[in-house]
C-alpha cells in the first residue's frame, strides 16, 4: 500500500501539471464571477462561498478521467485486479493521492481566490475548513464514476454526469456552512459536521463500490 501511494504520487506530480491546470481553472471560475454579475462588493461577498465551492467541485473533476485510465492502458489495472492487496484498499490509496494533488491545493488556495470576491475573514476561514473536509468526498465519489467509465474511450462527459449529482449534498452543506459562519444566528457546526460525515461515508463505501465496478468491467 505504501509502495502504491509513492508510485501514484510520483506519477501524479510528473503527469504534466494536473494540479496546476485545476488551479488555473479554479482561478478562471472565480475571476469571471465579477464580470458576470457586476462589481457589487456586497453581492460578490454574499455568493463568494458558493463560487469557491462550485469552482472547486468543477476543478476536481478535471483529473478524474485519468484515475484508472492510464492504469488500464499500460496494464497496471490487470496487476491491481490479481494483486494480493485488496482492490478496495488500492482504490482508497489512488483516491487519496488524487485529493492530495488536486483537492488539497484547491483548498489551500481558496482563501487567496476568495479575496477577489471581497469575502470576509470568517467566510474565508469557513470556506477553507469546509473544502478541507468536503473535497475528499469528491475524490472518493469520483473514483466510483472513473471505475465505471474506465473501459470507455471518451468517458469524460459520462463521468461528469455520474459524479455531479452525487456531489450535490456536499455542495449544499458546504455552502450552507460558509453562509452560517457569517450569518447570525445560523450555527456553523451542524452543516460542517454533515460535510465531514459525507466524506467519511464515501471514504468507506466509495473504494468498495469502485472495486466492484472494476471487477465487473474486467469480467
Amino acid at each position: 500500500m505504501i509502495a502504491l501511494f509513492k508510485r501514484d504520487f510520483k506519477l501524479a506530480l510528473r503527469s504534466g501539471g494536473g494540479a496546476a491546470i485545476a488551479l488555473l481553472f479554479y482561478f478562471a471560475v472565480v475571476i469571471s464571477m465579477p464580470f458576470a454579475i457586476g462589481p457589487d462588493p456586497i453581492l460578490l461577498s454574499t455568493i463568494g462561498g458558493a463560487t469557491l465551492w462550485i469552482g472547486a467541485l468543477l476543478a476536481s473533476l478535471l483529473g478524474l478521467e485519468r484515475l484508472f485510465q492510464s492504469d488500464a492502458e499500460d496494464g497496471s489495472l490487470d496487476q491491481m485486479l490479481i494483486s494480493t492487496v485488496p482492490l478496495g484498499g488500492q482504490v482508497f490509496i489512488k483516491s487519496l493521492v488524487h485529493w492530495l494533488v488536486t483537492g488539497l491545493p484547491l483548498t489551500i488556495m481558496a482563501p487567496v481566490f476568495g479575496l477577489f470576491l471581497g469575502m470576509s475573514q470568517d467566510a474565508l476561514l469557513a470556506s477553507m475548513a469546509t473544502l478541507a473536509v468536503g473535497t475528499p468526498a469528491i475524490s472518493f465519489i469520483g473514483a466510483v464514476g472513473a471505475s465505471i467509465t474506465v473501459s470507455l474511450a471518451r468517458g469524460g462527459l459520462l463521468l461528469s454526469v455520474l459524479v455531479l449529482p452525487m456531489c450535490i449534498p456536499v455542495l449544499i452543506f458546504g455552502v450552507g456552512a460558509v453562509r452560517a459562519a457569517v450569518t447570525e444566528p445560523d450555527p456553523f457546526l451542524p452543516p460542517f459536521l454533515l460535510v465531514a460525515a459525507i466524506s467519511l461515508f464515501f471514504a468507506v463505501i466509495g473504494p468498495f463500490a469502485s472495486a466492484l465496478a472494476l471487477r465487473q468491467g474486467a469480467s
